[in-house]
Order: structure tokens, then C-alpha cells, then sequence
């Protein structure tokens, strides 16, 4: 017969001083378990590069010791030095009290394979148009890269960054209406060396961009609407509003996106952008007009492709 599991063990153990908990966790396996079930306990929103509360208890331990994803699993049974064991206490409470989404806590959040520098200043990364970064935007460029890109509604700048480092040719254009967001986005240029080729402007959508063009204009723009806002989880409102919400429908940028990329496009060139959930209020709002919705291979959703004819073409619905 099985006896039932006594009620005190599914009570946290964060109400512990933390020299009891160091005192009794001591390798690296100790912490993944023990900060797993404080998470599981917790009913911690997942949603800023992991999906449970064991991938999130991995992320913390991992990136509060510097380890990389691919660690040798016999790391697992070392013993962590006191100060390592304080600083994975911490970030575990942080995490649990205030909700604050994991990428802020360490300051890192990785996109495309690489780490780029987040705080509160900016969405952490998360979008599935790391997948064409990563593929080179061959479905649209199949013989030659595009030579000049804009990263619009830049943020951490990790779209177009990431793009520069695939793309050893292409010179990109970071823009951005948030000074808050530039200064991150400057931080991550030089993290990654890229300064000869990416550059960092301030512009409201295409404003700051006058008589510039593009072979290829990628956009993670704000574009949640008033409802989705309204009910995000805890997590999300750590991120900066100006970043997300978007009017009623959430298209308040993308209408000035589509009316306006034209003539900020090369004749062969693209639009690309995510748009999320409120993929459905585009269709809705400009039924005509033939967008190629994106399919992902990690899961995503919501990112359409425009050419420049088929923007030329549609320019009537978008006025």
C-alpha cells in the first residue's frame, strides 16, 4: 500500500535563511532538483526562452555559474563553492517574488545561437525569425545576401545583430524610438564587434530613416492588442510597455510599417514581420491583400513576408 505523501512536502522551502539551505545543498544536480520544485511550486509563467519549470531551473543554475548549454554532464555531482550556492539562492527567490523574467535576472538572454546583453530597457528575445537569420534568408535571397538591412523597432538590436554575424557582407541599420533601447542595442554592437558594420538611429518607425533603402527590412515591432495586454501574465509587465502594446487591434505600427516601407525598399527587395497573435487582425484588416504567413520549424507564429511588388501592388490598402 502506498502512503500518502504528507502536505509538508509540497510546501516551498524559500522561507528557510539561506544558511540552511547552503548548509544542505551542495553540488550542481542538488540545485537543478531544488530549484525545479521551488519553481513548480511557484506556478512561474514560462515564456522568455524556456517552457517549464525544469528548463528554467537549468537556465538559472547554468548561467549563474557561466556554463554553457552543452556542459559536460559529470559537472552534474561537483560541488559548488558557497558564493555559487548564495548567488543560485538568490536568483531563485528573485525569481519567485518578483516574477522578474530569467533574462533580466542574469542580464543574457541568447538569440540565434548567440548572447546578447537585456534588461529591462528591452523585450528579451524571443523570436522565431532566428530561424531565417539562422538560414541565411535564402527563401528570399537564394544567390546573393541582401547588402543593406534594417533591424525596425530594433530593441536589443538581436535580430539585426545576429543577422551581421551570419551575414559577414550585409551592412545593418539598427533603429529604434527608444534612447533606452539604442543604448542596449550599442552595448550589444560592441559585445559582438560588429561596429565597421551595424549602426544604432534613432527613428519613430521610418521618420529618423529619410532617403535610405533596404534589400531587406526585418521588424519585431510592437503589436499586442488592448486585450492581450490587458491579461498577460506578471512576467511580461517587467517588459517595457512601449515595446508591446499597440493600440486596440495591436497593428498601430505595423499599419505605419506597411504603409510606409515602400520607399524604403530596394525594387527586389522584402519586408519581413512578426506580428503574433494579432496575425488575425491583419488578415481581418486588410483581407486583399496576399501575405505569406511563415511556417517554423521551433514553433512561432505570426511573421509575414512582402515583397516590394507586392507592396507597390496592395498600396492602396495600406494608405
Amino acid at each position: 500500500m502506498t502512503t500518502p505523501l504528507n502536505n509538508e512536502t509540497s510546501h516551498s522551502t524559500l522561507s528557510l535563511p539561506d544558511t540552511a539551505l547552503v548548509s544542505d545543498l551542495f553540488t550542481l544536480r542538488d540545485y537543478l532538483r531544488w530549484v525545479s520544485s521551488e519553481f513548480y511550486l511557484a506556478g512561474l509563467y514560462y515564456g522568455h526562452g524556456t517552457q517549464s519549470a525544469w528548463d528554467e531551473a537549468v537556465a538559472l543554475c547554468l548561467g549563474a555559474l557561466h556554463l554553457p548549454w552543452n556542459v559536460d554532464p559529470g559537472v552534474l555531482d561537483a560541488r559548488l563553492l558557497p558564493v555559487e550556492r548564495q548567488r543560485i539562492i538568490y536568483l531563485t527567490r528573485q525569481r519567485v517574488t518578483t516574477r522578474r523574467p530569467l533574462p533580466y535576472l542574469l542580464g543574457e538572454a541568447f538569440f540565434a545561437g548567440h548572447p546578447f546583453n537585456v534588461d529591462e530597457r528591452v523585450l528579451i528575445p524571443r523570436s522565431p525569425i532566428a530561424e531565417l537569420i539562422e538560414d541565411g534568408f535564402a527563401a528570399w535571397f537564394p544567390e546573393e545576401p541582401p547588402q543593406n538591412v534594417l533591424d525596425l523597432c530594433t530593441g536589443s538590436g538581436c535580430i539585426g545583430i545576429a543577422t551581421a554575424l551570419y551575414l559577414p557582407t550585409c551592412e545593418v541599420t539598427l533603429a529604434d524610438i527608444s534612447q533606452d533601447a539604442l543604448a542596449v542595442a550599442r552595448e550589444n554592437i560592441t559585445r559582438h564587434e560588429v561596429g565597421d558594420r551595424v549602426r544604432a538611429v534613432a527613428s519613430d518607425v521610418f521618420d529618423g530613416l529619410e532617403g535610405q533603402r533596404f534589400d531587406l527590412i526585418v521588424s519585431n515591432p510592437p503589436y499586442v492588442d488592448a486585450r492581450d495586454l490587458a491579461t498577460m501574465p506578471a512576467e511580461f509587465r517587467h517588459e517595457p510597455a512601449l515595446a508591446l502594446g499597440a493600440g486596440q487591434d495591436g497593428l498601430d505600427i505595423v499599419r505605419r510599417i506597411l504603409r510606409e516601407a515602400r520607399s524604403h525598399l530596394t525594387d527586389a527587395g522584402w519586408l519581413i514581420v512578426e506580428v503574433g497573435n494579432s496575425d488575425r487582425h491583419v488578415e481581418a484588416a486588410f483581407p486583399d491583400v496576399p501575405f505569406l504567413w511563415l511556417e517554423f520549424e521551433r514553433g512561432g507564429q505570426g511573421v509575414f513576408a512582402l515583397s516590394a511588388a507586392e507592396l507597390d501592388a496592395h498600396a492602396a490598402s495600406f494608405a
